[in-house]
C-alpha cells in the first residue's frame, strides 16, 4: 500500500509537473487562434462593409436607372402622344385634300367634257357640212355621168350603125372580090384592085399584105421580106416587067398585066405561094401589093 501511494504520489506529481510545462504553449495556442478569430472576424466585416457598400451602390445605379426609364418611358409616351396627334391631323387634312382633289377633278372632268362634246359637235357639224358638198358633188358628177352615159349610149348604138353600114360595106367588098389563076397557074387568093379592097383583106385576115410603089431603079427594093427589082413599067398597055430576089435566087416576071397575080415560092419561108398584084401602072413606076401566107416556116432573112 505504501508502495503503490508513493508510486501514485510519484506520478501524480509527475501529471502536475507535466501540466505545469505544457500550460505555455496552450496559452499561445489560444492566443494564436485568437487572434485568427480576429482576423477572421475583421476580414469578413470588412467584406460585409465592402458588400453593403456595393450593395449600396447597385441600389443607387438602379434607382438612377429606374429614374432613367421612367424620364425615357414618359419621353416615348410624350413622343407617341405627339405622333398619333399629328397622324390624325394628317388624315385629317389628307381626308380633306382627297375631297378637295376629287372634287377639283370632277370640276376638271366635267371642264373636259364639255369642251370636247362642243368640240364633237363643231367636227360634226363641219363633217356635215363636208359630207353635204361632197354629196352635192357626187350627185352632180353622178348627173354628168349619166349624162355622159346616155350620150356614150347614143354614141354606142351610132357605132353599132356604122359598124353595122361597115360590115354590111366589107360584105359587100369581099363579095365584089374574085379569084384568079395566077402565072403559075395556081389558084390565087381574094384579089384586090385598090385600097378599099385591100383594106377589105386585111379585115378579113388570111394573109399579110404590104402595099408598094416600085420605081425603076439600078438596085432591087425591099417589099416584106423580098426584094424586087422593076425593070419594065408601059402604062400605055399596062404591063411590066420585074425580077424577084428570094431565096438567093432571082425570078424574072416578064410583060405582066395589072391585077394579075404574080406567084412565086420561097421555100424557106412558106409553102403556099407569095403573091405580088400591081394595080396601077405609071411612067418607069408600078403600085400594088404583095400578099404572103400567114403560117410561116423559119428560115433566113434576105
Amino acid at each position: 500500500m505504501s508502495s503503490e501511494n508513493a508510486t501514485k504520489n510519484v506520478t501524480g506529481d509527475g501529471d502536475e509537473e507535466s501540466k505545469g510545462r505544457n500550460f505555455p504553449w496552450a496559452t499561445a495556442a489560444l492566443g494564436v487562434g485568437l487572434a485568427a478569430s480576429l482576423g477572421v472576424g475583421a476580414y469578413q466585416h470588412m467584406n460585409l462593409v465592402n458588400t453593403r457598400m456595393q450593395t449600396a451602390a447597385l441600389e443607387r445605379e438602379v434607382a438612377t436607372l429606374r429614374q432613367t426609364l421612367n424620364s425615357s418611358d414618359l419621353n416615348v409616351t410624350q413622343t407617341l402622344g405627339a405622333l398619333r396627334a399629328e397622324l390624325d391631323s394628317t388624315r385629317k387634312e389628307s381626308a380633306s385634300s382627297t375631297e378637295q382633289a376629287k372634287e377639283s377633278a370632277r370640276r376638271q372632268a366635267e371642264a373636259i367634257a364639255a369642251r370636247v362634246t362642243n368640240k364633237l359637235a363643231q367636227r360634226q357639224d363641219e363633217h356635215q357640212k363636208v359630207l353635204t358638198e361632197e354629196l352635192d358633188q357626187i350627185k352632180s358628177r353622178t348627173d354628168q355621168a349619166t349624162a355622159r352615159l346616155t350620150d356614150i349610149t347614143t354614141e354606142v348604138g351610132s357605132v353599132r350603125t356604122d359598124v353595122a353600114s361597115t360590115r354590111s360595106d366589107l360584105d359587100r367588098t369581099v363579095a365584089e372580090l374574085h379569084r384568079t389563076t395566077g402565072d403559075m397557074g395556081v389558084m390565087s387568093g381574094l384579089i384586090a384592085t385598090n385600097s378599099k379592097e385591100l383594106s377589105a383583106l386585111r379585115e378579113l385576115g388570111e394573109r399579110e399584105y404590104f402595099e408598094f410603089t416600085l420605081t425603076k431603079t439600078s438596085a432591087p427594093q425591099r417589099v416584106g421580106d423580098i426584094l424586087v427589082q422593076l425593070k419594065k413599067a408601059d402604062f400605055k398597055r399596062n404591063r411590066f416587067t420585074m425580077e424577084i430576089v428570094a431565096d438567093d435566087k432571082k425570078v424574072e416576071k416578064k410583060d405582066k398585066n395589072i391585077n394579075e397575080p404574080v406567084q412565086f415560092y420561097v421555100v424557106s419561108k412558106a409553102r403556099q405561094p407569095y403573091e405580088l398584084v400591081v394595080n396601077e401602072v405609071r411612067k418607069d413606076q408600078v403600085i400594088g401589093y404583095l400578099a404572103t401566107p400567114k403560117v410561116k416556116v423559119a428560115g433566113r432573112k434576105l
